[in-house]
């Protein structure tokens, strides 16, 4: 949890509006649900959050109220990091679990030693096409809007840095691994490309934030804990 840009314990802990504050989203829940429960709580109608988790995503956000929401922007730009884990040899619409299994492929001709080329083949600069599933607008209308009634739209790429990623467990078809990439980067995307480059598919089963910027998920608190901290004073202070 951060204090006005400090690290402090729980125990010493105390909300003020304009804070930001370090959040461990849980899955199942949208980031506008955390942003939403932590308006409830803390009674300030001020608040944003720095960076979309999808909902089947976990991990850290920076959640900014009152006038501290005025740096979101500078909190959205930082480097992300990411722990993932994906299934080879299967796609879904969405390039997450989020729905059905639409294509099927075998990993037989799929090694350990390919599958560590082609990750270390997307570190660096490139091109990435956002995901039809996204909250991205095209023509005022949300891609994940279009794509629920089985409408594609052209997007154009965008140009995303993946500063690197640290194979983990590779045990064909499940492999775990470490991104770190720049703003704006769609891991789920990155994952389905991964997975076209080893022509068997992939898609990501399991997803978590743990770094923006110099922020970490260690010092994230989760929010039952910060319903409990702030239940003495059961709202905004100072």
């Amino acid at each position: 949890m951060i204090r006005r840009g400090m690290m402090v314990p729980e125990r010493e802990f105390r909300f003020a509006e304009g804070e930001f504050l370090l959040v461990r989203k849980p899955a199942g829940w949208t980031s506008f649900d955390v942003v939403n429960r932590i308006r409830h709580l803390t009674g300030v109608r001020k608040v944003g959050h720095a960076g979309t988790l999808d909902p089947l995503a976990t991990g850290l956000m920076i959640v900014c109220t009152g006038k501290r929401t005025r740096d979101l922007g500078t909190f959205s730009g930082l480097d992300k990091e990411y722990r993932v884990t994906m299934m080879l040899g299967e796609r879904t619409a969405s390039q997450d679990a989020a729905t059905p299994v639409i294509e099927r492929r075998s990993t037989g001709g799929v090694t350990e030693e390919s599958v560590r080329q082609v990750l270390a083949s997307f570190v660096g600069p490139g091109m990435q096409v956002p995901p039809m599933w996204s909250a991205l607008k095209v023509g005022g209308k949300r891609l994940h809007a279009l794509a629920r009634k089985g409408v594609e739209v052209e997007r154009a790429p965008r140009p995303v840095v993946i500063h690197a990623i640290t194979p983990g467990t590779i045990a064909v078809p499940v492999v775990t691994m470490t991104v770190a990439c720049s703003k704006g980067t769609y891991v789920r995307t990155l994952v389905n490309d991964i997975g076209e480059r080893l022509s068997c598919g992939a898609h990501v089963t399991a997803l978590e934030r743990t770094r923006i910027g110099d922020y970490r998920l260690d010092d994230a608190m989760t929010l039952e804990t910060f319903e409990a901290v702030l239940a003495p004073g059961r709202g905004k202070t100072g």
